[in-house]
């Protein structure tokens, strides 16, 4: 599975945990591997890492992407699907090292795949803002 893919999995798991709002994470994940017949290590090894990384640390990521809003926008007001998407990049960014012009090129891309029409433009905006900020 390549990199690409793992990701776009990742986000669906965060989407559906947004969506959940369950307490139960990591039978969530094991659930998540088994209907989806992810059964590669470092796909689940990834996965893992994303979901409980960005759970972790949540609070500040949300924060980030509620700083780097336009005034009249607030959090509750961002699609569950563009707020899955700007979880994934900004724990990518900030606490993965992955490097932000890969990690918004593939947020760009899942928003154009699972976004509204705006969706690309609106992710692509808050990242590239929080990327200058750091």
């Amino acid at each position: 599975m390549n990199r690409s893919t793992m990701r776009e999995n990742a986000f669906k798991l965060i989407y559906s945990l947004e969506i959940q709002k369950t307490e139960e994470v990591e039978e969530q994940i094991d659930l998540f591997f088994e209907s989806n017949d992810i059964n590669d290590k470092e796909a689940q090894k990834y996965i893992t890492d994303v979901i409980l990384g960005s759970r972790k640390n949540e609070k500040q990521i949300l924060e980030n992407i509620e700083q780097n809003l336009k005034e009249d926008w607030k959090l509750n007001r961002i699609s569950k699907m563009d707020l899955s998407i700007l979880k994934l990049a900004i724990y990518e960014i900030k606490y993965n090292n992955i490097p932000y012009k890969v990690a918004i090129n593939e947020a760009v891309e899942l928003s154009k795949k699972y976004g509204e029409d705006k969706s690309k433009y609106f992710v692509n905006g808050v990242l590239a803002s929080i990327v200058k900020e750091m």
